[in-house]
């Protein structure tokens, strides 16, 4: 089962009175969806919410959402955070079977940047997609995907059908969808369009002398 158990209280008041009036009594509202039920509108203690968030394995994970004596897993799709304070102030738990195949979005980090030679050369990483959409099992959900951008030169363009998902993932997206393309440095692009403009700019030589 999942790592994080989140204590949850249901609420009795929804809307957004009952959301502040949750945050008053130091708890973070949030909203239990999906399965055959209704949603359902719940709360758990800012100081427990927070220490799972920061775990930074609540988001895009399975997660035991436990109610009394109930136990039921949960995916957190979504936390809403203060603008100015940056707490939690929302979130989203959808139920799911432990075993259900779903899509969910996992982050793509890339690794040994020093060893991709265009890079070295002052080219640029530019990333498309800094998460895929992958089907899985929910209690398999992969922590990341990883590419290594080793021997990578400038011009390469790193695919979906590239990538190596961990475990039984599988690709929700078009194989041939662009994940990150390396780049020419700004530098070369500049210095080759200056050069191309000086040789325009060139006069043409007189074949009279001056008057």
């Amino acid at each position: 089962m999942a790592e994080i158990i989140l204590n949850v209280e249901v609420r009795e008041r929804t809307g957004t009175g009952g959301a502040r009036e949750a945050r008053r009594s130091g708890m973070v509202p949030g909203v239990l969806y999906g399965g055959d039920k209704d949603p359902v509108a719940i709360a758990v203690k800012s100081n427990e919410f927070r220490k799972a968030l920061y775990t930074g394995k609540l988001l895009g994970h399975l997660v035991t959402l436990k109610y009394g004596k109930e136990t039921q897993p949960v995916i957190a799709k979504a936390v809403d955070m203060h603008p100015v304070t940056d707490e939690p102030v929302h979130f989203d738990l959808y139920r799911v079977d432990e075993h259900q195949q779903i899509k969910i979005e996992v982050p793509v980090h890339f690794t040994n940047q020093d060893e991709a030679p265009g890079l070295k050369r002052g080219g640029t990483l530019n990333i498309a997609l800094h998460t895929l959409t992958v089907s899985c099992a929910a209690d398999e959900i992969p922590e990341e995907i990883v590419f290594d951008l080793t021997g990578l030169d400038i011009g390469a363009t790193i695919r979906v059908s590239d990538l190596t998902i961990p475990g039984k993932a599988e690709a929700a997206v078009d194989g041939d969808t662009v994940v990150a393309t390396v780049a020419g440095a700004m530098a070369e692009v500049t210095e080759e369009a200056a050069e191309g403009g000086e040789e325009a700019a060139a006069p043409e030589a007189s074949e009279g002398g001056e008057e």
